[in-house]
């Protein structure tokens, strides 16, 4: 069976648990070897991985680029608008295609539905590295942070301020799955979508839902947050306004735990969703969760392909 990589939910706790095992371990074994440098045991030697955009990257495109040459394998850029994709061909006609040429595929796509239909389709493992939906990659990548800083995942806390985005779906289907609970602030027009909590919650998660940052906040040992104005969006000055209040500033940060760490996927837009002292100073991990991309991105790879898992 082709194990496809589109959302938490669709993992058990015991598949997430092994990626970030390996990912832990993955980059613990790397030490200071040069970034170009494959693993010593190559796993996915061989291995070709088209890399399938419909939006701007830098963090998914280049740390899966990476991530596949340190697993000693190669990858392609395959943008929408240079491709038979762009101009009419459909999803399920590309992904029989690609699915002859390459060993794995991955999509950022503003579309959903694009990756469902996609991996319908494929004959060879899918990866969702963005959609207007969820963002399980980074996700995993914020997981290895917390365990890294914190040693623990179960029991932690973590407050999300600001736009109930795509990112919010992934935290909030991790942490029913891997019993850590999730505290949004958000304003009523932004709120996460309905059925996500729902299922979550239905997994015997906790998704509390609050317009007062400072009650999210509380003795929480994770701070997240992402820009306000995603890829895209219109509407911008009616959104920057409603948003504005969730701002992640110190005095936000004072009301979480003393050894709490502050993530933000990035970009970032200091000064709108959250202030350069937060950012930039003691608390925040955003370098090592940026990192993390390519350690993550390396597990997802390896049990999409049944090395792990």
């Amino acid at each position: 069976m082709t194990r496809h990589f589109l959302d938490l939910a669709d993992l058990s706790g015991d598949a997430l648990a092994a990626i970030l095992d390996d990912a832990l371990t993955s980059k613990a074994a790397r030490g200071g070897k040069p970034k170009g440098l494959a693993d010593e045991n190559a796993s996915l030697g061989g291995h070709t991985l088209a890399m399938l955009f419909e939006k701007n990257s830098t963090r998914t495109r280049t740390s899966f680029d990476m991530g596949i040459r340190q697993l000693g394998g190669s990858s392609m850029v395959l943008e929408s608008g240079t491709m038979q994709l762009g101009r009419g061909e459909t999803i399920a006609d590309t992904a029989r295609v690609l699915s002859r040429y390459v060993d794995a595929i991955m999509i950022r796509t503003d579309n959903h539905d694009k990756l469902l239909e996609l991996a319908e389709h494929a004959t060879v493992p899918v990866i969702n590295g963005l959609t207007d939906r969820s963002h399980p990659c980074q996700i995993m990548a914020d997981m290895q942070t917390v365990l890294e800083r914190l040693n623990r995942l179960a029991g932690t806390k973590w407050a999300w301020l600001g736009d109930g985005n795509n990112v919010l779906t992934s935290i909030i289907e991790a942490g029913s799955i891997l019993k850590f609970d999730v505290h949004v602030a958000c304003p009523e027009s932004l709120l996460p979508d309905p059925e996500v909590v729902t299922a979550a919650r239905q997994r015997g998660g906790t998704v509390e839902i609050t317009r007062n940052p400072m009650a999210a906040v509380a003795d929480a040992d994770v701070v997240v947050t992402d820009t306000w104005i995603s890829m895209g969006q219109k509407g911008g000055d009616a959104k920057l306004a409603a948003l504005e209040p969730f701002q992640v500033t110190q005095e936000v940060m004072a009301g979480a735990k003393g050894d709490a760490i502050f993530l933000h996927c990035l970009p970032a837009h200091r000064g709108e969703e959250v202030t350069s002292e937060v950012i930039d100073g003691p608390q925040s991990a955003i370098w090592d969760e940026a990192e993390n991309r390519l350690h993550a991105q390396k597990a997802i790879l390896r049990w999409c392909f049944g090395k792990i898992g």
